[in-house]
């Protein structure tokens, strides 16, 4: 049986923390910040959860399961 190859997509955009949550950066944080406030592009600096709906797609995609 081959070996299951995770997603090279996936593998650049999401990490798996210690405590087995998976982590995603946030949208619209690339560019044009002159329209963006102080407090929107302070949050957007930190990864957030994925959401549980797609929690067990992204596993799968991550060769986890």
């Amino acid at each position: 049986m081959p070996k299951m190859k995770r997603s090279s997509a996936a593998k650049k955009r999401l990490k798996v923390t210690s405590g087995g949550k998976i982590k995603h950066r946030r949208a619209f944080d690339s560019h044009n910040f002159e329209h963006k406030s102080a407090k929107r592009k302070r949050h957007k600096r930190r990864l957030k959860g994925l959401a549980p709906a797609d929690y067990r797609k992204a596993l799968r995609l991550l060769g986890r399961r």
